[in-house]
């Protein structure tokens, strides 16, 4: 015989997916720096083949400064997609511990029933 879902149930089951979509967000995101992050070689030599056939000397801090720009592009998508998946769980434990004293009560109250 199978009881019936509460309500407390539910919302821990949707936490709990949510919090897996949050994971796997993160995980894409760290793996597309670590790409980005192998990539900057390739771009390092472009910027020094742009500088040559510009006929000035690249240096490290023209590097730099071109690596700054890309990467503030970067932190700015980054910022953003952060900025939304707080929004979207920062009432959640709040929420779930309503749910859990509510699901507690709710048992409290089947016991009492079931003992009087």
């Amino acid at each position: 015989m199978f009881k019936p879902v509460t309500k407390s149930q539910i919302l821990i089951l949707k936490i709990t997916i949510m919090d897996n979509r949050n994971y796997n967000r993160a995980e894409d995101a760290v793996n597309n720096v670590k790409w980005k992050v192998e990539e900057y070689a390739d771009r390092a030599k472009d910027y020094i083949r742009d500088q040559r056939a510009k006929n000035q000397e690249p240096t490290q801090e023209g590097w730099y400064e071109r690596a700054k720009d890309n990467v503030s592009d970067a932190w700015e998508d980054t910022k953003d997609a952060v900025s939304d998946a707080w929004e979207k769980t920062k009432d959640w434990a709040d929420d779930a511990w309503d749910s859990t004293k509510d699901a507690a009560s709710d048992v409290n109250n089947e016991i009492n029933k079931a003992t009087n």
